[in-house]
């Protein structure tokens, strides 16, 4: 009975800005590495940001470094990430996923995905 559940995404022009959540169900949120995934045609799943259940500590893609912002509300077992300045480039389904360890950017040792959505960049 665990899902996660990711709302928003969209279409953007370049330079705009998205918003995706990801509600959480049936785990201890606060206890789990929550992730940001995406996957574009023609390539593979690649990290794009995570924050731990400690600390919290966050960890982010050097692609999205500086433009993209993860934070987590335990209160309300939901993830964010806020992405800014959007290229084309980061057009893609994006991820969520979780993990009941610590920070990883690996996207075989997550446990628990998201459904995901489509963001859609364009020039």
């Amino acid at each position: 009975q665990v899902h996660l559940v990711e709302s928003g995404g969209g279409l953007v022009q370049a330079g705009g800005s998205l918003r995706l959540s990801c509600a959480a169900s049936g785990l201890i949120f606060s206890t789990y590495t929550m992730g940001w995934f995406r996957q574009a045609p023609g390539k593979e799943r690649e990290f794009v940001a995570a924050i731990s259940w400690s600390g919290p500590i966050t960890r982010y893609a050097d692609s999205v470094k500086g433009r993209f912002t993860i934070s987590r509300d335990n209160a309300k077992n939901t993830v964010y990430l806020q992405m800014n300045s959007l290229k084309p480039e980061d057009t893609a389904v994006y991820y969520c996923a979780a993990r009941p360890g610590g920070l990883r950017v690996d996207h075989t040792v997550y446990d628990i995905w998201g459904q995901g959505k489509q963001v859609t960049v364009s020039s």
